[in-house]
């Protein structure tokens, strides 16, 4: 007979019941224990992942609250509330329930401001998300599909922004969607099907609001939650991407558990990013809807944007010339192809495309298979890094482009030069942002090599015994030399014969890429450049010259 009795833990506060009442029956603390015991590396460019995160949670909590009191009708009334301007004014009821939020509703207009504000917050914390991992690299095996999701939150994003921000029914959504029916109806055979389909028959339509409504509170939140979970998921799996480092390999992670370092400092800058977004919306106006009126489908008006992520389609459109130097519209088998649309949508279109591509097209170039848990400095990925700021330029001068009358009237300049500068800027900004980026990358690449051969410069001058004046160099302690030498030498991959001894054409072009992407390159120092430089060649520890080759005289 056994005497054994078994410990039941008993807490003695009611939160402490309560949670093991809970643990006891759903099992949650070892999945608990398991997840705190991740560790997450501490860097300031991995805050802007969290920024989009909690942005998000402010956008469905603020969208929660508009729901309740937000009409999607496009039904014809006559609006009565409180903002005397618009009294007696004919108007969707979507448009008179957004005046009703903003003006009738006890903390309507801060939650419809703090709503536009996190959406914009979102998106650019996305961005900046985006372009933290193309530039260093993390899109590396075994990240590529992550990468993907992160393309797809991005897209998903822009359709939630603009379905949005189309919803109020005023004059400038308005202008926004007519732009998006244009473009709808430019794709050839399908493109008028899509337009009527979407607005319930000719634009403006009858059902646009109502549908854009249920996108926008429904389908699209849900599909961006769905990938972020998929994201954090797939971040879990791979574990996260670090810096280089002392320490820092490819098998390990170096950084501070998520409980309670990590799980703390997330919960105060979540606050933190609450406290901004909350501090703009209740002190910097934003869509004021009230000053466009309602959207009447009849005049156009000048002087409207769209969203900074929603103003490279516009500003594309903008630049494209209507008739110049012949019609841009062509029939082909008796279907209208009106290019002056569709030729500045086609660039868009390949830059996705090859944003989603990216990482393959990498790796096929390269012939780099290995897994890459530490990340690259962008200065020593220059080709990657030109890439990125050429894609970026050609992005920002579409975005310019769609603020080209604003440009002119706040300026005092003339529209048109505006319009051929930014054509001009259109082909020539994104060659020139690579090359300057390119060499830019380079020339810090090159820095770095003399500050480890030779030191830092320190700004004292000495003079030698037989009269010659150097600067003195300051050593650099090991941590700061791991930092700029620890990086791989990439070199030209050329072109190679398959089994068959034969090199076929695309194996030529990933050559000729190759020779594209290494052939200027800056060698990381190695211990014989060390050695050389500091002038000892013994077995010792390396140190970093006190004064480049006059250390020895300098002692003396």
């Amino acid at each position: 007979m056994s005497t054994t009795t078994d410990y039941e833990y008993k807490p003695r506060t009611r939160t402490g019941r309560i949670a093991n009442f809970v643990d006891t029956r759903a099992g949650v603390s070892p999945m608990v224990k398991e997840f705190g015991r991740k560790i997450f590396p501490d860097h300031w460019t991995f805050m802007f992942g969290e920024v989009a995160l909690y942005s998000f949670v402010i956008l469905l909590l603020s969208g929660t609250f508009l729901a309740f009191w937000f009409d999607p009708t496009m039904t014809s009334l006559e609006y009565n509330g409180s903002y005397v301007p618009m009294q007696g004014v004919e108007m969707s009821g979507a448009y008179a329930s957004t005046l009703n939020i903003s003006f009738d509703i006890r903390g309507g207009l801060f939650l419809r401001q703090l709503h536009h504000w996190s959406a914009l917050m979102f998106v650019m914390s996305l961005s900046v998300h985006m372009l933290r991992v193309f530039f260093t690299g993390a899109f590396r095996r075994p990240r590529e599909l992550n990468w993907v999701v992160g393309c797809v939150l991005f897209l998903l994003a822009i359709v939630a922004g603009f379905s949005g921000y189309s919803l109020p029914d005023d004059v400038l959504s308005g202008n926004g969607l007519r732009i998006a029916d244009a473009m709808l109806k430019a794709i050839p055979v399908v493109g008028t099907y899509m337009s009527m389909f979407m607005f319930g028959g000719e634009f403006p339509g009858v059902a646009i609001i109502g549908r854009l409504y249920i996108a926008h509170v429904l389908i699209i939140p849900a599909l961006i939650l769905v990938m972020i979970v998929v994201h954090l998921f797939m971040v879990v799996v791979h574990k996260h991407t670090q810096y280089p480092g002392p320490g820092r390999t490819e098998n390990n992670v170096v950084g501070f558990p998520v409980g309670p370092v990590y799980a703390a400092k997330a919960g105060g800058f979540f606050f933190i990013v609450f406290g901004l977004l909350a501090t703009l919306a209740a002190t910097t106006t934003i869509n004021a809807v009230w000053n466009y009126g309602p959207y009447d489908p009849s005049p156009v008006q000048a002087g409207s944007q769209p969203d900074f992520y929603m103003g490279f389609p516009d500003g594309a459109l903008r630049l494209m010339p209507g008739s110049w130097p012949f019609s841009w519209e062509f029939t082909i088998f008796g279907w209208v192809l009106p290019m002056a649309i569709l030729l500045p949508l086609i660039p868009i279109a390949l830059l996705f495309v090859a944003m989603f591509a990216y990482p393959w097209i990498e790796r096929w170039v390269t012939k780099d298979n290995r897994v890459h848990n530490v990340l690259d400095r962008p200065r020593n990925a220059p080709f990657r890094t030109a890439i990125g700021a050429a894609a970026v330029t050609f992005y920002a001068v579409q975005m310019m482009a769609a603020s080209s009358d604003l440009i002119a009237t706040h300026f005092h300049v003339g529209l048109n030069d505006v319009t051929y500068w930014l054509r001009a800027a259109y082909f020539l900004g994104p060659i020139l942002a690579f090359i300057i980026a390119r060499r830019m990358c380079l020339a810090l690449q090159r820095k770095d090599r003399e500050i480890v051969l030779h030191g830092r410069e320190s700004g004292r001058i000495q003079a030698l015994p037989h009269g010659e004046f150097v600067e003195v160099h300051e050593p650099l302690d090991e941590y700061k030399r791991y930092r700029l030498v620890n990086f791989e030498d990439q070199q030209v991959q050329p072109a190679r014969a398959n089994v068959k001894g034969k090199v076929t054409g695309s194996e030529k072009l990933r050559g000729r890429l190759s020779r594209w992407f290494f052939e200027d390159r800056v060698a990381p120092v190695t211990p014989h450049d060390l050695d050389t430089a500091h002038g000892h060649h013994d077995d010792h520890a390396h140190e970093a010259v006190g004064a480049g080759s006059h250390k020895a005289q300098l002692d003396k």
